[in-house]
């Protein structure tokens, strides 16, 4: 996988740079292949002096690559800069998991805030994915949004290395913190009883308070693991807006339960909205989180 990204890497810098600048990349790479580890420290703080700020603006061929290159990669959202310093990371020589792992935590401990997002959204590329399940743990504790959302959104190394109480943390403080839930990879893949339980539960404390329950909670409330969760949807139903009537509705479609399925039932409007695709976890995003 990681000379398929590299080479993806290098094909989408070399195509948005001048010479000066693809040749100060590809000394920086050699220099780093090299195992230069103060090459590596000095020249991934200059990065943001050497290449241009610009997105990179992935045509689609260029992100089916991605996708050949590592499944679930997504990098149509990433910055030339952000391309440039995850190249320079996979540059360097990875025949160690703890030395590996000690060059990132040093690069880590002094990043700044776009440096941090940079490595966290590619920690899904770094060689020895199972040693960097602490790294995700820090990022997802995080105070600052912008490096939790470089975890949580269009990342797959969550959904594919987190176990679940991390995952379940993960996911449960979108919600807290009111980021979406569309972006994060895998979610109905990771479904489990214990975060429906755990949603279904902060559901009900935020009822309780009087407060709204945020519509995107239900796509992780799966009724086939946890089927109190029929009465929560249910409510959601009855007493919802549209916005959160069409959650509870994808929440009960698909589901082998039959309480499930004859609650849905009795929406039949509804029902045929999402047969056709007028309603869907997109449209849900888009009303929520896109609308002026």
């Amino acid at each position: 996988m990681s000379e398929a990204v590299k080479n993806c890497l290098k094909s989408w810098i070399t195509a948005r740079c001048d010479e000066a600048t693809k040749n100060w990349i590809d000394a920086s790479c050699e220099l780093i292949g090299q195992n230069q580890l103060p090459q590596l420290y000095l020249r991934f703080g200059l990065v943001s002096r050497k290449v241009p700020k610009r997105n990179l603006e992935l045509s689609a061929d260029e992100l089916s690559n991605a996708q050949n290159a590592r499944t679930n990669w997504r990098p149509q959202n990433w910055s030339l800069i952000e391309a440039v310093r995850s190249l320079f990371v996979l540059s360097l020589p990875a025949s160690n998991a703890d030395e590996y792992v000690k060059v990132l935590d040093r690069l880590f401990g002094a990043g700044e805030v776009s440096e941090l997002v940079a490595l966290y959204q590619a920690l899904p590329l770094y060689p020895f994915p199972e040693a960097h399940v602490n790294r995700a743990a820090e990022g997802i504790r995080t105070n600052m949004r912008s490096v939790f959302c470089a975890v949580a959104h269009d990342n797959p190394y969550p959904a594919d290395q987190l176990p679940e109480g991390l995952w379940n943390q993960m996911v449960l403080k979108c919600l807290f913190v009111e980021v979406s839930l569309f972006p994060v990879i895998g979610l109905e893949a990771r479904n489990n009883a214990a975060l429906s339980q755990m949603l279904s539960d902060y559901a009900h404390e935020r009822w309780a308070a009087s407060r709204t329950v945020h519509p995107e909670l239900w796509r992780c409330v799966d009724v086939d693991v946890y089927e109190p969760a029929i009465e929560d949807l249910s409510r959601v139903l009855k007493t919802g807006n549209d916005v959160e009537s069409a959650a509870a509705g994808l929440a009960l479609t698909g589901k082998k339960s039959p309480a499930a399925a004859e609650l849905l039932s009795l929406q039949p409007e509804l029902k045929e909205k999402i047969e056709q695709e007028q309603i869907s976890w997109k449209t849900i995003h888009e009303q929520l989180f896109e609308s002026p």
